[in-house]
């Protein structure tokens, strides 16, 4: 009953507006009463998506696939009405409103209600599939699941018992290829009834610019990275060399299962494998942590001090009591870690299954991101409640997490005292083996899903044309044959769960601009990479001042309060890695460079 009283309030305003002519007026009350009636729905959904989340079985994919499809189809039949007030002059807020409303979604679902609730259901069953997923290699009582496997993949460094679970998690995959593929055509359909070629399109307008022109853009900033790129590969496959033999060819793509990392899109891991051996830093997040008998409250803790040292507010006590901090014993979780903002108010959350770890350390940082961020623009319309862009969302934790420096850890007790900064070489390579080898990654998931979407790359060259990618952006190579049976994309969360990932991308150049501006309201004068924000106020200030205009002006402006600028720059990626780049062209001196 409730979906169709949705429909007919919008179908209500169609009669109404095919009547007479719209005026500014009214395109004013139908946005402001629009953006107040989705936000209702839009909790529903997020509460029901929650206890998906948390409690994964058939009845709760369910509910959460019907809230979802009531939610995203008012929004689509909004998006659609609203077109009737195209042409008007509007006031400023107004024409932000409207175009924020068509741009608000990830995925439009059909006019035909048949075809909405599919899309809906598969949308849920591929999140749901890739939660449960498991590799079981010798059988139901050996079943490890990703959180497992990332914790081998983190230790081990025996080549085949890395082949073997990088191949055996990729299997999990295979099952959503079908789905995927009618995915695809009801996304697509779902899209070009809201004037877009395409999902993917739909997706590249989101950014204040042309599709194009963003485009563009992403292809000015990753060529202003990729020397940096090249070096720490070739790097990195040199050292790798050295330890695995002619598993690893001196000119060639590196194996993706010998880096640390499932996906190969973060190398940190295989740091103590390509260390300089005279750059030690003298310490390890995680042994420090647990030195302390950290546990998880504790890790949260850190990440909620760094924020109220900058003049922000403690979480709310709901925090401490909804959130999932652990992997529960008795029911199926999607474990990996995501910032909710329930009721796009205050019920403020983190779903995460915690391990005392370095690199849960710095996630706990990034996922407070979101929800600070979240808080600070909640006094805003519904439809403004966002960042400027999504990249700034995935930016500001990540931010936060360039200010853990060895001073920052001494000022909070986990570190006796911060290394010579002629050790420095260590942490920036540590650094860049988490960051830059991150970013072809960043590019390459939605490179792959633009041109699925348009139709350039068939459900029959779907796993062909991914891994021609992956070589070409980020020179890897799979560890074992792959086929068209294989469906090696949605291995990743991303795609299985429809979340559109250039943000990461975007994130990730941005971070560094905000840090060094950040650095600098902070007075800090010293290498980039040893600046901390922590307990500065003047930055948090700049900070706040930017989070606070969620997403109600364009993101260059959001950018111009923090930064100084109105162009996402790459620039400061180079300040920071600077004597690294210099250090890695010395080590690859008559090296092969490139694959």
């Amino acid at each position: 009953m409730t979906i169709r009283l949705v429909v007919c309030l919008v179908c209500t305003v169609a009669a109404w507006g095919a009547e007479r002519k719209a005026t500014p007026e009214e395109a004013r009350k139908f946005i402001d009463d629009a953006e107040q009636k989705l936000l209702v729905l839009n909790v529903d959904s997020n509460r029901a998506d929650w206890v998906k989340s948390t409690y994964i079985t058939d009845d709760t994919e369910a509910i959460s696939a019907k809230l979802d499809e009531r939610s995203i189809a008012a929004a689509v039949e909004y998006a659609k009405q609203s077109t009737r007030f195209d042409g008007l002059k509007l006031d400023p807020v107004t024409a932000r409103k409207i175009k924020l409303l068509r741009l608000s979604l990830t995925i439009a679902t059909p006019s035909d209600p048949r075809e909405s609730e599919e899309l809906t259901r598969i949308a849920a069953g591929m999140e749901g599939t890739y939660g449960k997923g498991k590799y079981c290699p010798q059988g139901p009582q050996s079943c490890q699941d990703l959180e497992d496997l990332t914790k081998l993949f983190a230790e081990s460094r025996d080549p085949q018992k890395l082949a073997d679970a990088w191949t055996g998690w990729h299997a999990i995959a295979r099952p959503i290829r079908r789905d995927f593929v009618r995915y695809v055509e009801l996304a697509n359909k779902g899209a070009r009834q809201l004037g877009f070629p395409d999902n993917g399109a739909m997706w590249r307008s989101k950014y204040d610019m042309e599709p194009d022109a963003f485009a563009k853009e992403l292809d000015r900033l990753w060529e202003q990275v990729r020397p940096l790129y090249l070096s720490l590969h070739a790097y990195v496959r040199s050292r790798l060399r050295e330890k695995y033999g002619d598993a690893v060819p001196a000119g060639g793509p590196i194996p993706a299962h010998l880096l640390g990392n499932m996906w190969a899109q973060t190398w940190d891991n295989v740091y103590p494998l390509v260390a300089p051996p005279d750059a030690d830093p003298g310490y390890d997040v995680t042994e420090l942590l647990k030195k302390r008998n950290t546990d998880w409250k504790a890790m949260v803790k850190y990440g909620e001090s760094f924020f109220v040292s900058l003049a922000f507010d403690p979480l709310p006590q709901t925090f401490w009591e909804r959130s999932l901090f652990l992997k529960p014993r008795d029911r199926e979780v999607v474990c990996h870690a995501s910032a909710w903002d329930v009721d796009n108010l205050d019920d403020l959350r983190l779903k995460m299954c915690i391990q005392v770890t370095g690199e849960d350390f710095l996630t706990i940082h990034h996922e407070l991101g979101h929800d600070f961020y979240q808080r600070a623009y909640n006094k805003l319309p519904p439809l403004f409640r966002d960042s400027a862009n999504d990249g700034f969302h995935e930016a500001v934790g990540d931010t936060i997490a360039l200010s853990i420096t060895p001073e920052y850890l001494v000022k909070i007790g986990l570190l006796d005292r911060a290394p010579d900064p002629s050790k420095d070489i260590g942490l920036l390579l540590a650094r860049a083996l988490e960051k830059i080898a991150f970013l072809p990654f960043g590019l390459v998931i939605d490179q792959w899903r633009w041109k699925v979407f348009s139709g350039e790359i068939p459900p029959d060259r779907y796993n062909q044309t991914w891994w021609q990618l992956r070589l070409k952006y980020q020179g890897i190579a799979p560890p074992a044959g792959r086929t068209e049976s294989d469906f090696d994309p949605a291995a990743k969360y991303h795609v299985a769960a429809n979340v559109p990932y250039m943000r990461y991308f975007l994130a990730d150049i941005l971070q560094f601009q905000f840090h060094r501006a950040l650095a600098q309201a902070a007075g800090c004068t010293g290498p980039l990479n040893r600046c901390s924000i922590f307990g500065n106020r003047a930055a948090g200030a700049r900070l706040n001042g930017m989070l606070e205009m969620g997403q109600s002006r364009p993101w260059q402006e959001a950018l111009e309060k923090i930064a100084g600028t109105r162009e996402m720059d790459a620039s400061a990626i180079r300040d920071y890695f600077a004597p690294l780049q210099k250090w890695l062209d010395e080590q690859n001196r008559g090296k092969p460079v490139g694959w």
